[in-house]
């Protein structure tokens, strides 16, 4: 998995890019960047996709490799996850 820190790493999506911020959803303040993860580089030997069964209601899961945008309030230092697939 290629992880880039700030933000180098809001256009490292299999997507649209990733926002700069991002709304809490804890206490609506403003989450800022902090690092993307980026699946696939190097070709793993795995995916976070394998690890459970896509099986729909109360089962979902992952379909295909993902990149994840991890985020800190600035408010209250939640972290904040956006995702997206390829």
């Amino acid at each position: 998995m290629k992880v880039t820190i700030g933000k180098d790493g809001l256009k490292e999506s299999f997507q649209k890019e990733f926002p700069e911020t991002t709304k809490c959803h804890k206490c609506n303040g403003t989450a800022r960047i902090a690092f993307v993860a980026h699946e696939g580089y190097p070709e793993p030997e795995g995916y976070v996709c394998d690890l459970h069964e896509n099986d729909g209601p109360g089962g979902y899961w992952l379909h295909d490799a993902c990149c994840v945008a991890v985020y800190f309030c600035k408010e209250c230092f939640e972290a904040i996850a956006l995702w997206n697939q390829g």
